[in-house]
């Protein structure tokens, strides 16, 4: 049996959803480690469109168990607004755990998140205003109301006093806003908290448990690499670690306990937000590849921005990641190009960089040095084995693995479960 990390190797919206789905039919647990409901991912099962945010991919199996772990905040209106919305679909959800040492974003984490993303005018970050970043900081001041509170009613009126009473300082002399009313909160929240009861555990021991039974465990984090709030361009990142190394920190499992790590990487290059994106396309090109790939947010609806293939970024995934194999997504979106550009390098004034620049303001004026490979116009949707990809499809995705330095497990050529080849590259107990 294996424990698999899946990442994203870009800034977050590579596919993961579909992967993760895929996999999970092999897993015995799928398990979320980092971020909140400033994500989402999309899952199409016998042409039913799925929408996620919170809840891992694994849910859609009955058997396997899907944990959201301690390293996520969690919005527990927006978690039993999900489940609601699964069981209207008749999805089960008895399969859900929800870990006591969560954080729970709360009423003024949103709102500060607006107002703070206001106050920054032509600065600001591209937030999703949902509370995530907040709730971290609480987290980190060490003022955060955790599940294992939520659920002590005694507990929760003692900490909810004594935060509000901060929050609302702020809200009052620095943003000038009216005050949040206690009682409205305590009310609301214990509400929630009494439906969210039957879904929490102590998912640390859950996911030990289940290592020693030898169990397959796939660990799903959100966003991707360079959102990371350490390894990402920063400021322009989320609050947490979506890296590999953010699975042992959301979870408690120890990075010896970890056998491989998938990077999902698009076949081309998408960002939603503000930050430097050295290949962005701001022309027809773009245009095509966000329409063809459907590139609107999952959770915002925001269009992302496009650019072709970026190696030099993907190296540097590849590397703080540990990866040990890429899934290559949408690879169909590419069908119809004349040709296709793979950013090798960058130039930067008159140097030549092959690393991904420490630096912001480095990125920032940051050429892409492109080499150019010919296109295909055949419908790959259908292909199953690579062999059946056009001569051009190979090429471009074996170009991506050497200048990448990591072997492709996984290539993906449609939405639905069925339109995915997969290698034996793939550890063995994770493929059908």
């Amino acid at each position: 049996m294996s424990t698999l990390v899946i990442v994203g190797s870009q800034w977050g919206d590579e596919g993961k959803g579909k992967i993760t789905d895929m996999l999970a039919a092999r897993a015995g647990l799928v398990v979320r480690y980092q971020g909140g409901n400033n994500a989402g991912h999309t899952v199409v099962v016998d042409g039913l469109e799925f929408k996620l945010h919170l809840i891992p991919s694994g849910i859609l199996y009955p058997d396997t168990i899907s944990v959201i772990a301690g390293g996520v905040v969690v919005d527990p209106a927006v978690l039993l607004e999900e489940v609601a919305g699964l069981n209207k679909r008749n999805i089960d959800t008895r399969g859900l755990r929800v870990s006591q040492s969560a954080h729970v974003i709360m009423p003024y984490h949103k709102l500060l998140d607006s107002l703070e993303e206001e106050t920054r005018g032509d600065g600001k970050l591209g937030t999703t205003c949902r509370g995530i970043g907040p709730a971290y900081t609480d987290k980190v001041h060490r003022c955060g109301i955790r599940i294992s509170d939520l659920l002590e009613p005694e507990t929760f009126k003692a900490r909810l006093a004594s935060v509000l009473k901060d929050k609302n300082i702020i809200l009052q002399r620095v943003y000038e806003h009216d005050p949040l009313s206690f009682n409205d909160v305590y009310d609301s929240y214990t509400l929630l908290a009494d439906k969210l009861r039957p879904y929490v555990t102590d998912t640390t021991q859950l996911i030990m448990d289940a290592n020693k039974a030898d169990r397959n465990i796939l660990f799903e984090g959100a966003q991707g690499t360079l959102l990371d709030i350490d390894m990402g361009t920063y400021p322009f990142v989320t609050s947490s670690h979506p890296i590999a190394g953010g699975a042992c920190l959301g979870t408690g499992v120890g990075p010896t306990d970890i056998d491989s790590v998938v990077g999902i990487t698009k076949a081309y290059t998408t960002r939603v937000g503000e930050g430097p994106f050295p290949v962005e396309l701001s022309d027809d090109t773009g245009d095509k590849l966000r329409e063809a790939g459907h590139e609107y947010g999952t959770t915002t609806g925001r269009p992302r921005r496009c650019g072709w293939a970026d190696t030099v970024m993907l190296r540097y995934a590849a590397a703080v990641n540990g990866l040990t194999s890429l899934a290559v997504t949408k690879l169909d979106v590419l069908t119809g190009l004349d040709e296709i550009k793979i950013c090798t390098a960058y130039r930067y004034r008159d140097t030549v960089i092959e690393k991904f620049p420490e630096r912001l303001d480095v990125l920032a004026e940051c050429e892409p040095i492109y080499e150019i490979l010919p296109g295909w116009r055949e419908d790959i949707t259908g292909a199953v084995t690579l062999e059946d990809l056009p001569v051009a499809a190979r090429m471009y995705v074996e170009r991506l693995e050497e200048l990448s330095g990591v072997p492709s497990s996984i290539i993906s050529v449609g939405p639905a479960r069925a339109q995915t080849i997969v290698s034996k590259r793939l550890p063995a107990s994770f493929q059908a």
